[in-house]
Order: C-alpha cells, then structure tokens, then sequence
C-alpha cells in the first residue's frame, strides 16, 4: 500500500483579522508589533524602534484637548513616529500627551532616543482604551494604510496619559 505523497505546505498568508486580533490582546503597540514581528519573523530581531518624524507637527484638536483633561500648568506635546521591525514601517503614529504625568526620566527617553512610547511608559502600568478602528486609512495616514487606531492610555488611576492615532501599514501583512 502506497502512502500519500508528502506535500509541503506554506505557512498561510498573515489576514487583517489575524493582525487586528493580536493588537487588541494587547495595551501597548510596542508589545502588539513585537509579537506580530516575532511570529512573521520580519526581522532577525523583533524589536521595535520608533524614528521621530520631524516637523510634522499637529496642535491637538479640541476634543483632545478635553479627552486629556489638562489640569493648570498641563500642556500637550506631540510624537509623530515611524514604528519599525527591521527595516519594515509598520505603524506611523501620533502620540500626543502630557509630560507632567511621566518621570523626567521617561520624558527625556522620548526627547532622545528611538525609544517607543510604550515601552518609555510601560512603568506608569496604563492601560489602553479604543477610540475607534477604520479600516484602511483616516486623515493624514499614508497610503497603503491598512487600518487606523484611535486610542486614549489611561493611568490606573483613571487620568488620561495619551491620545493616540495609529497607522498601520501593509507591510504588516507583506509576504
């Protein structure tokens, strides 16, 4: 009796759902994009570096404004950054948050280095609160945007930390 042949067979292509599934598991991007990295084996290594954008810079609308519920003496300060595994954009993000309710040791991490936000914060224990989810791209995303996050980070105190706007691109789903 002859046994079947043996076929080899690919990993199945990465799906929307599949990504979307793996950041809702989590509250910070940083760690969603690490595992997605990771279990796609888009780079040697699966850590994230977020390169600051420059002179991209956004005043934060109104509602931002009141979502972060600025006390006196508050302000906002805006990140723009390409989140990256390897060489693969995977998100390009906006993060705009009051630096009064990190260290000085976070705030000048994110002033200086390549640092995420998520993992600069990561002590703070936030958790993250969805927005809204659009497929595809909102304003200002690039094209090829495969989905857009709306996100506030609440401290566990229940104080707005950041609100967030998150591209994320089709590299993500890349062969």
């Amino acid at each position: 009796m002859m046994g079947s042949p043996i076929s080899a067979t690919s990993p199945a292509p990465p799906t929307l759902d599949a990504f979307e599934a793996v950041l809702d598991r989590h509250d910070s991007a940083t760690l969603a994009l690490e595992e997605w990295c990771r279990s796609r084996g888009l780079a040697a290594s699966p850590r994230i570096t977020a390169k600051l954008v420059e002179g991209q810079d956004q005043a934060p609308a109104p509602e931002m404004q009141k979502a972060l519920n600025l006390t006196p003496g508050d302000r906002i300060v805006m990140r723009n950054v390409h989140l990256s595994c390897g060489a693969r954009v995977l998100s390009v993000a906006w993060n705009w948050y009051v630096p009064q309710r990190l260290t000085p040791q976070m705030n000048e991490q994110l002033r200086t280095t390549d640092i995420p936000f998520g993992k600069a914060v990561a002590d703070l224990k936030f958790r993250r609160r969805p927005l809204s989810t659009v497929p595809g791209p909102a304003l200002n995303c690039p094209l090829g945007t495969i989905s857009t996050h709306r996100a506030m980070l609440m401290l566990p105190d229940g104080r707005p930390l950041a609100y967030l706007v998150e591209c994320y691109t089709a590299a993500n789903l890349a062969p």
